[in-house]
C-alpha cells in the first residue's frame, strides 16, 4: 500500500500538533483507510464534524471507529449519522485498574463503547474486549489498553493502509499501528500530551513479522 500523492508529508506516521479540524483540511478527500480515534466524550459537535469529515476522508465503503460515552450513545450516534454513514454499537471494552477485572454489584468497574460507522472488516474480530490500562514507569496512565486497539486494528485495516486518528491523546493508536505496520495520521492539541505520545511510538518496537489473516490460512 502506498499514501495518497497529495498526503501532506509531515503528516505521514507523524503525530501532529494543532487543531484536528484545522489540520484535517489539509487530508486528500478518499484518502484515508480507517478512522480510529476517541474525542472527548461530552462534545457531541465534535462527532458531527467527524461524521462530515469521515464522508470526505474515507475510501469508499470503509470504516470509522469511534469511542463514546455510555451516557452520550444516544446523541453520539444521531451525531455520527448525520454524515450519512449506518451505524452500530461493538460491545465495550472493559476495563480493570488492576491485573483482573473487578467486579461490583452492576457488573465491572469501567467500560466504554466503541461506535462503527460504515464500512465492513476485513478479518474476524471479536467484539468483546476485557482489559487492563497501562502505565509508563513514571505513572502515566494511558487511557487504552494496546491489547483491544489491536483487536479492532487488526479487523478494519491491512498492512500499509493509513489509519486517522483525530484525538489521539497519549498515543495508543499510532503505537499500535508501529507494531502492526500500518500507516497512521494523528493529531492532538495539547503539546505537552503530544510530546508524551511521540515519547511513546518512539519507544515502540515494531515486530519483525506481523501475520495476515490470509497468512495465516484463515481465509478471511
Amino acid at each position: 500500500m502506498t499514501w495518497h500523492p497529495d498526503m501532506p508529508d509531515e503528516y505521514k506516521n507523524q503525530i501532529v500538533t494543532g487543531d484536528a479540524r484545522v489540520l484535517a483540511e489539509r487530508i486528500p478527500d478518499e484518502s484515508v483507510d480507517l478512522i480510529f480515534t476517541d474525542p472527548v466524550y461530552d462534545r457531541i459537535d465534535d462527532y458531527r464534524w467527524l461524521a462530515e469529515t469521515a464522508a470526505r476522508v474515507l475510501k469508499p465503503d470503509r470504516a470509522c471507529l469511534v469511542y463514546c460515552g455510555i451516557g452520550y450513545q444516544e446523541a453520539t450516534q444521531k451525531a455520527l449519522r448525520q454524515g450519512g454513514r449506518p451505524v452500530t454499537w461493538i460491545l465495550p471494552t472493559v476495563y480493570s485498574a488492576g491485573n483482573t477485572p473487578r467486579f461490583h454489584r452492576l457488573g465491572f468497574a469501567k467500560w466504554t463503547m466503541l461506535l462503527w460507522a460504515g464500512g465492513e472488516p476485513v478479518a474476524h474480530f471479536c467484539d468483546a474486549q476485557i482489559s487492563t490500562f497501562e502505565k509508563r514507569s513514571n505513572g502515566h496512565k494511558w487511557t487504552k489498553n494496546t491489547r483491544p486497539i489491536s483487536a479492532y486494528l487488526k479487523a478494519f485495516s491491512r498492512d500499509g493502509e493509513a489509519v486517522l486518528d483525530l484525538y489521539t491523546g497519549g498515543g495508543t493508536v499510532p503505537a499500535v499501528c508501529k507494531q502492526l505496520r500500518r500507516n497512521y495520521i494523528a493529531f492532538e492539541i495539547d503539546p505537552a500530551t503530544a510530546d508524551l505520545a511521540r515519547e511513546r511510538v518512539a519507544n515502540t518496537q515494531p515486530p519483525l513479522f506481523v501475520p495476515e489473516p490470509e497468512q495465516l490460512g484463515l481465509g478471511l
